[in-house]
């Protein structure tokens, strides 16, 4: 393998500005048809389709068909890591074009980071994990403590079939906005869907973000102190 030819291929397909878009409108792990990336992308569906193809082609985007549709989503949690480094590299060394939005600040409180949950939510999930002992981290990884198995366990995180997935277990994940670890892979996912499935997070309509409902706010301040402006 020729690694810097092969990595100018990928970087050059990821830094076109209308791919970038596509990208970052699947980056929350949903999947979407080519209709929708158009609008995402801010160009025509026939240059939407050329480029979808050149994504799918590199393994970036995987598609399925469903009925007369077809949707795209992020070919996996690589590809959803590497949009995250990307972003963390954007916003540490560029200067900004434009002014902060309500848009913005609410990527910021909470969101999703392919399929896991970051920004100050997520950030401040893991900090809690780590300060009751129920995560440690451990190089670019985390290990779940016997404590944290049982807490997990109460909150009907399934421990044993997220450590079965073919992906990293517990990956420390540097959240662009926060410029500290969230929880990744496959115990990442795991979490946030457990969040949405007890109603804790709900998603914003068209974007990344989610936003932490009352039930949820009560939840995490009784369960883990986790207290959000």
């Amino acid at each position: 393998m020729n690694t810097g030819s092969e990595i100018a291929e990928v970087a050059a397909l990821i830094g076109d500005p209308a791919r970038a878009n596509i990208l970052m409108a699947l980056a929350d792990g949903r999947a979407l048809t080519a209709t929708e990336l158009a609008l995402a992308a801010g160009v025509s569906p026939q240059t939407t389709s050329g480029h979808l193809a050149k994504l799918t082609e590199a393994h970036l985007l995987a598609v399925a068909a469903q009925g007369r549709h077809r949707y795209y989503r992020i070919a996996g949690p690589a590809v959803g890591h590497a949009l995250e480094s990307l972003m963390t590299l954007a916003v540490t060394g560029l200067a900004p074009k434009r002014l902060p939005s309500k848009q913005d600040d609410a990527i910021r409180a909470a969101r999703t980071c392919y399929d896991h949950l970051a920004g100050r939510l997520g950030v401040a999930l893991a900090d809690r994990l780590i300060e009751a002992g129920y995560l440690m981290p451990v190089d670019a990884d985390f290990r779940v403590t016997r404590r944290g198995e049982a807490f997990l366990r109460t909150l009907g995180v399934d421990i044993a079939a997220a450590r079965r997935q073919r992906r990293a277990f517990a990956r420390q994940c540097i959240d662009w906005s926060e410029r500290r670890p969230h929880v990744a892979g496959a115990l990442g996912a795991a979490l946030a869907d457990r969040f949405f499935e007890r109603g804790w997070i709900t998603r914003v309509r068209d974007g990344r973000a989610v936003t932490v409902t009352p039930t949820g706010r009560r939840a995490l301040k009784s369960t883990l102190d986790i207290r959000l402006d």
